[in-house]
């Protein structure tokens, strides 16, 4: 059997071990195309042959874009891998400034993008980044050259030897790829990854996954460019799944149902969305109904694993799961078992929920530099424990500094970051890397996030505030969608919402409350700041007096990617969001 050692020995492994009829699947013009475990090599080495042909020289970066996951992605991945090239994955939304900074910071010089959209952006600024010599697309487009030209191109070549020696010279330290962090703060960072860093995190999070090797299904929607999702379709492949690439957040409910996965990949704001779908169709029950509902969600959010609750608790589940909670599973396709998420915190109450009705809910914890999975929860051998990212994997050496910094140490960790030998000494010390988050390990072992040790601030009257923690607590709340804390050096802490006008919108027609028909006649409202204020209240009892939130601002703007609120990862651009409403911010703090 074909040793793993490179990321691309993934693929012939995966062939010789399963060699499935579909390893992937994405849909184009309404119509799934699958490809096999042979037609994926086939590809990957036609692609290899002809960008030898073309020059491309091991180190070479080349940069690759799509706006939704797609076969081509993974079969162009190991295509670059193996002729010892660097993949740099970039972001669809980054702005063009982003995109000339990457590209000429990397020093890209070859750039495969998904669509015609994509093309017009790099096109734009095609002046400023002299490096790339050309620009390929997956779609066919009328005045751009096209991947299958190079597929053809390599089908007509006799270089396999050299495709051969080049695989060979390529060694598990050497430089995979490069990816830039999404910039909350100033310019991305290049962090370089070896393919050792992220195959020895795959291996590692084998037995947290709990999938069945040969014959699970997997959705992949989160973007591919983020080493969360990569690291995953490497694990998939590695195991045998089929992986289908769903079309668009606005289609992922539809792919769901279709594709009847096994196992996603997913973040808290996905699992949010779900939930409160599904809350909205059990308020619009009425009578014995709607009271059976309700009864069971309380129930599914009080959940506690092994049994921990007792047996009157777990009889009752089982009723709840036969009358309400099995009809989620169904409508989410029937077959989901685990649902995976990380990249931000999660609401105990959602993994209760999930887990409660048999789609188990396991949350993680990483970061790029660090291939990226530190911890994980798995409801096996005891592993769970709701409110933690669960226990260090495998391999992986966690431990707490005197000021609560949580530093890591394993094979996962990067090789440093891209051009910037002073940044990764900072983060780099004695061998262990500083992630900046804030943590702690309890007596059983699971790692708990507090927060960010860069986005913590001090009030006028010297006392810290950790805003995740009552971003947290304040998102539990369906009135509050999105949630900044606020109050760096000032007297007491604030915060700038952006209130769920859906379900407002649906409160007030129950309340008979006339609250306009804009997103901004709707902040302005008064019946609905009151009822937010009640919120704050109640969620402010579980804080010390200096951290409560005394004051705030609604938003009428949605929080997101493309109005620039929120990275790729759907973390907050909290710098960028305090500029946007800086005017309220100071009359919020009567400035």
């Amino acid at each position: 059997m074909i040793k793993v050692e490179r990321l691309f020995d993934v693929a012939y492994y995966a062939h010789q071990k399963y060699n499935l009829p579909v390893i992937f699947a994405t849909k184009y013009n309404g119509k799934w195309v699958k490809t096999s475990n042979q037609e994926y090599l086939d590809k990957a080495n036609a692609i290899s042959k002809a960008l030898i042909h073309l020059g491309v020289q091991p180190n070479d970066k080349i940069a690759v874009i799509t706006t939704a996951n797609r076969t081509e992605w993974n079969i162009l991945d190991i295509a670059i891998l193996q002729v010892g090239a660097q993949n740099v994955p970039i972001y669809p939304t980054v702005s063009a400034e982003e995109f000339e900074y990457i590209f000429n910071h990397s020093e890209v010089n070859l750039c495969f993008v998904s669509d015609e959209v994509l093309y017009n952006k790099i096109k734009a600024i095609e002046e400023k980044i002299p490096l790339v010599k050309d620009l390929y697309s997956f779609d066919k487009l009328e005045n751009c050259k096209n991947l299958q030209d190079l597929i053809d191109l390599g089908n007509s070549l006799n270089n396999e030897a050299e495709v051969e020696d080049r695989k060979n010279n390529v060694k598990t330290d050497d430089l995979a790829t490069i990816i830039y962090t999404s910039g909350t703060t100033g310019k991305p960072k290049g962090v370089m990854l070896s393919h050792k860093n992220i195959i020895s995190n795959f291996m590692a999070c084998q037995n947290r996954v709990p999938f069945i090797y040969g014959k699970d299904t997997a959705l992949s929607f989160l973007p591919c460019c983020h080493v969360y999702e990569r690291m995953l379709l490497y694990l998939y492949q590695y195991g045998g799944l089929s992986i289908y690439f769903a079309e668009s957040i606005e289609k992922i409910g539809e792919n769901i149902v279709e594709v009847k996965p096994h196992v996603m990949c997913v973040v808290p704001r996905l699992l949010e969305k779900v939930y409160d779908k599904i809350i909205e169709k059990g308020a619009a029950l009425t009578g014995f109904k709607r009271n059976i509902f309700f009864w069971s969600v309380e129930l599914a959010e009080e959940f506690e694993a092994y049994g921990k609750n007792g047996f009157w608790y777990e009889f009752k589940l089982k009723i709840a799961r036969k009358l309400v909670l099995s009809k989620w599973k169904q409508a989410l396709g029937g077959n989901l078992n685990t649902v995976v998420c990380g990249s931000a915190a999660l609401q105990p109450r959602l993994g209760r929920a999930f887990t409660a009705a048999e789609m188990v809910c396991m949350e993680g914890y990483g970061l790029t530099e660090t291939s990226p999975v530190i911890a994980v929860n798995d409801l096996r051998n005891g592993n769970l424990k709701y409110g933690t990212v669960g226990k260090p994997i495998d391999d992986v050496q966690v431990k707490i500094a005197e000021d609560g910094e949580i530093l890591t140490k394993s094979d996962s960790v990067m090789l440093g970051y891209y051009k910037d030998p002073e940044k990764t000494a900072e983060v780099i010390k004695n061998g262990y890397f500083h992630t900046e988050d804030i943590g702690e390990i309890d007596t059983e072992g699971f790692l708990k996030i507090t927060d960010r040790k860069k986005e913590m601030f001090k009030t006028s009257g010297g006392k810290y505030i950790a805003p995740q923690a009552l971003e947290n607590a304040m998102k539990a709340s369906r009135f509050i969608e999105q949630i900044m804390v606020v109050g760096d050096g000032e007297k007491m802490p604030g915060a700038l919402i952006q209130p769920d006008f859906n379900f407002v919108r649906e409160w007030a027609k129950r309340k008979k409350l006339n609250i306009g028909t804009t997103n901004k006649d709707l902040v302005e409202n008064k019946e609905v700041i009151s009822r937010i204020q009640a919120v704050i209240n109640e969620i402010n009892k579980g804080f010390g007096n200096w951290e409560q939130i005394k004051v705030f601002h609604l938003t009428p703007e949605i929080w997101s990617t493309e109005a620039g609120h929120l990275t790729p990862t759907m973390k907050f651009k909290r710098k960028h969001i305090k500029e946007k409403y800086i005017n309220e911010y100071n009359k919020m703090y009567q400035h």
